[in-house]
């Protein structure tokens, strides 16, 4: 052994090694002494703290309020089935056994909804609560309930909370969920009472996520700042009807149409919307006739600066604000689709459904049925299907006699309103009117109260700017044309939204959920006035169809809502709303199927109405549409299964059109050709496993990036749906600017487009241009510059070699599409940003995922953000209509919200991989695959 040499530092001689391997090894014997009984506590704590808290599944419980026994079913999932006697008993029942399994969530969300996210989780969401305050959604909640509501939906309700409060009974936080117990660390809230209006309140935050184009009509008019008309035409290019085909097809618009047709297509009465690029009517206006509009509105001319700073502001408002249900911006959308039994092997209606929202856990949906043991007067339900933990009823499923699905429809039902602002109020019609105001007060936990002014315009408009300050002085800075009114103290931007007036969409699910036939489906559906859905529609006779119900906006000559109006001149107000019966629908089409993902609703030309500018552009619907085409060709039959292998396809129609192109570039470098090569022979398929799909995207997103990310105005959102996630510190949400971590680490400071399906057509029109000035691009260090379409895509083609280099390594034959492109799911409060520990025990992943970007089976990325995954098909379904139990389901995680329930994920893997769980409904089914059964006793 040779002599120590180790130098000494002191007067201290030096220790020996032995002595000093003594007490390197007692070191690490008290740190793994230490880690052990950190684990100890941690376990002990965890352990004690879930079971709590797990609920319970069979036995008996006595609940005050019941008439009756109720019987709580539930399979080897989780999945309950709830069977009773008397409406009121099954959802009470229903109440209780949600907040069984989903409380925290719904604790959040009402606290979201009613703008009271500071009670829970502090200081860091008073801003978000300012901003939910400002739009009032409890309020309106309370007003439906109050005034729109009938008698018997709001007996549901009241029964619905009453299970709710009957769980919360006798409960603290730690014995309702882990999260409560993390929460009581740093924070002494208390779980309150739930009310039947927390439950309406939730149908504003699905409203809000699912609320239309308001992102197009700020982008639209930021883009004015630097870039030309043309130019804006560029980048929102015509619906391509000729290619992908609307949804109503074959003339069931109803006598309005008839009559807009025979009238020469000129409209047919005061209030038809109509366009601002032509002045004449029709629902399929293209956006780029919009953007004729948007550069000569005086809401955009006359403002300049004023308008582009107001928006660029409210951008960082709404990113802020946390989802309910979906993503906030544009991309997203959903699939649905009907065949009728003639193309069935069944010989009825097949009826699919999966829509696309953002990746959250526990999912949005909950599974379960409610039965009624008898349906008569007194009891009339027997539904299963996809629910919202909070809220009462089915949200979309079948009862015993139809079944039904949604699709996001895309129809424009907000405006932005640029108000003139001085100390008085506002200026209208050359008059100043005063605010109608109204003061709240936002408590905080373990801080102090904050207290705002909210104002309104006289017609219930919420000025949104007010909730930035420095969007209350930019307006007062700004430089304005002399065109507009005096500045003065400046602008202000206001809210008109369908969902700020009370309606009656909770009556509409009690209705549509015991609907037997298409006549009584569309009575109910009328009710449904926000969001306004697509809803496709199969029944057990062999019928099929489609309605579009909502409360939709009819505009003056002057505005097609593209863009932000003009607050202060009353022609740009809307003029009325859109008459049910006016409504396109169809029913039993010749073709024999029905297809909807969020395309156009009518064909250009064929509707008196403006129902939107910016519908997607029928990528999705249009490949559903063909490969139902070539399955019933000569005769073929569609399966349950097939149905199912649809929802599940993985081709690339933006590859179809690129690849051929890219494959005649030559390329010097033999590592860029050795990558370019892949995509020889590729079937355009994106597999998790897929090298070619991999290198395809990257390519892809670097088309984006170069072509149109230092072009567009910095005002523009760089991270798309990555900031859709309110993130959360040990003591609740916190506000940074690090949600970009969501999607992947964003590599440039230019605006970047999202990838979704309106830029395959933009980069489809511009091939047709290949030397416009999009597809020219500087030098970077040794990337060469380019000045046209097959340079810039030589160009690409190197950059996104050398990325999926530092990604995923030199060799290619590693490659692949799901090691890029995969889904981490992540408790949407604690989990996000909580302490590491907490993340760990609560969050999940990743799975390797295939799909992609407007694909059907559409798991989206972002192209600012990575590659990861932000949104999914949140559920999948196929209902069989000729035996309702050979229907298949599958959730995107688990029935429950407890993070260590074998309910909590016990689907994700399945869902990852295509499968559909069994779902049962008839009585003999449910009991057969029942695991545990509770019986709750009055």
């Amino acid at each position: 052994m040779p002599p120590n040499t180790t130098a000494t530092t002191g007067d201290k001689p030096a220790e020996s090694g032995r002595k000093k391997g003594r007490k390197a090894r007692l070191i690490v014997l008290v740190l793994v002494l230490a880690i052990i009984g950190g684990i100890a506590y941690g376990a002990y704590w965890s352990i004690s703290t879930v079971r709590a808290s797990f609920p319970q599944t069979k036995g008996s419980i006595t609940l005050d309020g019941l008439s009756g026994p109720v019987d709580v079913k539930r399979d080897g999932n989780g999945i309950p089935q709830i069977y009773a006697s008397s409406d009121e008993d099954l959802f009470m029942a229903q109440g209780y056994v949600q907040a069984q399994d989903r409380f925290y969530e719904m604790d959040v969300r009402r606290h979201m909804t009613s703008g009271r996210l500071s009670e829970m989780f502090g200081k860091g969401q008073v801003k978000n609560d300012e901003f939910l305050r400002t739009l009032g959604w409890d309020r309106i909640a309370e007003q439906e309930y109050d005034t729109k509501l009938s008698a018997s939906t709001k007996k549901y309700l009241q029964a619905y909370a009453k299970g709710v409060n009957a769980y919360l009974q006798g409960k603290d936080g730690k014995d309702i969920s882990l999260e409560y117990a993390a929460l009581g660390f740093t924070n002494d809230y208390k779980p309150e009472k739930w009310t039947p209006v927390d439950s309406v309140s939730w149908l504003k935050a699905m409203a809000w996520d699912l609320r239309g184009n308001m992102q197009d009509e700020i982008d639209r008019a930021l883009m004015t700042s630097r870039l030309g008309p043309q130019q804006i035409q560029d980048l929102y290019p015509e619906y391509p009807y000729s290619r992908n085909k609307p949804i109503v097809q074959e003339g069931q618009y109803n006598q309005l149409t008839k009559s807009f047709r025979q009238s020469g297509g000129t409209g047919t009465s005061q209030g038809t919307g109509t366009t601002g690029a032509t002045g004449k009517a029709g629902g399929a206006t293209s956006a780029s006739g919009a953007t004729k509009g948007a550069t000569s509105s005086s809401a955009s001319s006359t403002t300049g600066s004023t308008l582009t700073s107001q928006l660029a502001g409210l951008y960082n408002v709404l990113d802020n604000v946390p989802t309910a249900v979906g993503v906030n911006g544009q991309g997203i959308g959903s699939n649905s689709w009907v065949v009728s039994g003639k193309y069935t092997i069944t010989k009825k209606p097949l009826l699919a459904n999966d829509p696309h929202l953002s990746a959250s856990l526990p999912s949005v949906w909950y599974q379960m049925g409610l039965h009624c043991r008898s349906v008569s007067s007194t009891c009339q339900y027997d539904v299963t299907g996809y629910t919202f933990a909070g809220m009462p009823g089915v949200i979309i499923g079948h009862n015993a006699g139809i079944a039904w699905g949604m699709t996001n429809s895309e129809v424009d039902v907000t405006d932005l309103y640029l108000e003139k602002v001085s100390a008085n109020g506002y200026l209208y019609d050359g008059k100043v009117r005063p605010f109608k105001t109204r003061e709240e007060t936002i408590k905080v936990a373990d801080g102090t109260s904050k207290t705002i002014v909210v104002r309104q315009t006289q017609d219930g408009m919420p000025l949104l700017s007010d909730r930035d300050d420095e969007l209350v002085q930019v307006g007062k800075r700004a430089t304005v044309n002399t065109a507009a009114p005096d500045r003065g103290d400046g602008y202000g931007i206001a809210l008109r939204w369908t969902a700020l007036d009370p309606g009656t969409s909770m009556d509409a699910i009690f209705a549509i959920d015991r609907a037997a036939d298409w006549s009584e489906f569309r009575q109910a559906a009328a009710l449904f006035d926000v969001p306004s859905q697509n809803l496709v529609y199969a029944d057990t006779d062999g019928h099929i169809g489609y309605t579009l119900p909502g409360k939709i906006p009819t505009r003056s000559a002057a505005d097609d809502g593209s863009i932000p109006a003009p607050g202060w001149d009353s022609k740009y107000r809307w003029t009325g709303f859109i008459k049910q019966n006016e409504l396109p629908y169809e029913f039993d089409p010749e073709r024999g199927y029905i297809v909807t993902a969020n395309q156009a609703v009518v064909d250009k030309g064929k509707y008196p109405y403006t129902l939107t500018t910016d519908w997607g552009y029928g990528t999705r619907s249009q490949r559903i549409t063909d490969l139902i085409e070539s399955k019933i060709k000569d005769g073929g039959k569609i399966s349950t299964d097939d149905m199912r292998q649809m929802q599940l396809d993985n081709s690339s129609e933006i590859a179809k059109l690129l690849v051929p192109r890219l494959l005649k570039i030559n390329l010097d470098d033999k590592n860029v050709r050795e990558a370019q090569k892949l995509l020889e022979g590729w079937d355009y398929t994106q597999d998790a496993d897929s090298a070619a799909a991999a290198y395809f995207n990257a390519v892809w997103r670097n088309i984006l990036k170069l072509a149109f990310g230092n072009k567009l105005p910095k005002e523009l959102r760089v991270d798309g749906q990555c900031l859709s996630v309110p993130k959360i510190n040990s003591t609740g949400p916190v506000d940074d600017n690090t949600k970009v971590r969501e999607c992947g680490e964003r590599d440039t400071d230019q605006a970047q487009p999202d990838g979704g399906d309106r830029w395959f057509e933009v980069v489809r029109t511009l091939m047709d241009k290949p030397d416009s000035d999009w597809w020219k691009t500087p030098k970077s260090g040794t990337r060469p510059a380019a000045n046209n379409v097959d340079q810039l895509f030589a160009r690409a083609m190197i950059d996104a070699r050398w990325e999926l280099t530092a990604k995923l390594g030199k060799d290619i034959d590693t490659w692949s599409w799901g090691r890029l492109h995969r889904l981490f799911l992540k408790n949407q409060t604690l989990g996000t940003d909580g302490p590491t520990v907490l993340q760990y025990i609560l969050n999940r992943g990743p799975w390797k995922l295939s799909g992609g970007e407007a694909t059907v089976n559409a798991t989206g990325w972002n192209a600012a953000g990575g590659y990861n995954v932000v949104w999914v098909p949140s559920m999948r379904m196929v209902v069989n209509l000729a035996d309702l139990d050979k229907s298949k389901w599958i959730n995107l995680t688990g029935a429950s919200g407890h993070a260590f329930s074998a309910h909590y994920t016990d689907q994700t893997s399945l869902w990852a991989k295509g499968e559909l769980l069994p779902w049962s409904f008839s009585d003999k089914a449910v009991d057969q695959s029942t695991s545990d059964t509770l019986v709750l006793k009055p």
